[in-house]
């Protein structure tokens, strides 16, 4: 086995007690001998670099649940597996809701004034208020029906969207649906993205549906950094038109688009929407049941393609 990044000793250890691994480039030579490849949300497996595969090498096994950053059509082609770690629906769940609440109450403009002796002015920094508002949930996938739970506890109405109706979920956390992106961005009062990467959702909101969002509404991005492009983001947020944005990805992470630091209305985190010590440990127990299933069975777990 090859990782693509480091990892902590135990779990280098644990997965050494598999099959033998070590810490790779991703190039042919550092793959020679390994059949599975393990990667991360940071670790773009591309299809020049699937192409360069050993004959032998039949799992890129992803650490996360998105996989965006694997060309998974080039996979497919070259009869390559791609298993992720469907696990951490919940703790983003409360990252989200967090995220969400410290944004509209600018929290971290509030705390950064109050460290600098700035008492009065702290509390001088009105913010937004959450209980009673509109959420608009776009993806409503695990996450997304896990933040509308979370929301059910502030008295607010839920409105979701994505490319089917899903009525059960419906029931469950008394959502409404938006077929219509528009009609969700022009009646929230807080646009949460919690829907995967793709292609059709690259740069989901731009100059023209941030527009569409109300004027002093506020932005919750969870899910995928290119989910928005940030250049518009930051004329939406330089001219007014949002109250705020609260970002846990960006799109060009680990790099953050410079201007977003210097608004006191935008809330920001390095991604870290599956950084609780329990998530981390179930995603490696998934990581372990992929490998293993691969290696007895010849197919993971939670295979993706």
């Amino acid at each position: 086995m090859v990782s693509l990044s480091p990892l902590p000793e135990p779990m280098l250890q644990a997965l050494a007690s598999i099959a033998p691994i070590r810490v790779g480039d991703g190039s042919a030579e550092a793959l020679q001998g390994a059949n599975i490849l393990i990667s991360t949300a940071i670790n773009p497996v591309s299809a020049e670099m699937i192409a360069s595969f050993p004959d032998g090498l039949g799992l890129i096994a992803n650490i996360g649940v998105g996989t965006d950053n694997i060309d998974l059509n080039a996979a497919a082609a070259s009869g390559i597996q791609v298993s992720n770690t469907p696990v951490v629906g919940e703790d983003t769940a409360d990252l989200t809701f967090a995220l969400l609440l410290a944004a509209c109450r600018r929290l971290s403009h509030c705390e950064s004034l109050l460290r600098a002796g700035k008492f009065s002015e702290g509390q001088n920094a009105v913010g937004t208020r959450v209980h009673g508002k509109t959420l608009g949930i776009v993806g409503f996938g695990s996450i997304g029906q896990a933040v509308a739970r979370r929301a059910t506890g502030f008295s607010m109405q839920v409105l979701y969207h994505g490319p089917n109706r899903k009525a059960q979920a419906e029931q469950e956390t008394g959502a409404s649906y938006r077929e219509n992106l528009t009609e969700l961005l022009s009646d929230a009062d807080i646009v949460s993205l919690n829907c995967p990467l793709t292609p059709a959702t690259k740069h989901l909101l731009n100059k023209e549906t941030l527009a569409q969002m109300k004027p002093g509404a506020i932005l919750i991005n969870t899910g995928r950094g290119a989910l928005v492009n940030e250049s518009d983001l930051v004329q939406a947020l330089a001219a007014g038109q949002l109250g705020g944005a609260g970002l846990d990805v960006f799109e060009f992470e680990p790099e953050v688009t410079a201007e977003l630091l210097e608004f006191d209305n935008v809330t920001l985190l390095p991604h870290i929407g599956s950084a609780t010590g329990e998530c981390r440990q179930d995603m490696f127990l998934c990581l372990m049941a992929n490998i293993r299933a691969y290696l007895d069975e010849g197919s993971a777990v939670n295979r993706c393609r």
